[in-house]
């Protein structure tokens, strides 16, 4: 089965599921940044693990979002 032979309703489902896996993600990664404890230099290597983790799930979005494109309507 490819891509295009799933129902509309499947494709929208399939990328609803990403985009909530996203923003799960997202809140997780938010979460465990604020749990962590400081220490001497601890803002500038969070905002770079923050940024790397972000940048990451982003990526990883698009790639689903990706093998899911929406419907577009003809005519």
């Amino acid at each position: 089965m490819s891509i295009s032979d799933l129902e509309p309703s499947t494709r929208d489902f399939q990328r609803q599921a990403i985009t909530d896996h996203l923003l799960t993600a997202l809140e997780d990664v938010v979460w465990r940044y604020r749990a962590t404890r400081p220490f001497d230099g601890a803002d500038t290597i969070k905002a770079e693990a923050l940024t790397a983790e972000v940048a990451h799930q982003l990526e990883v979005a698009r790639s689903s979002l990706r093998r899911f494109p929406p419907v577009r309507a003809v005519g």
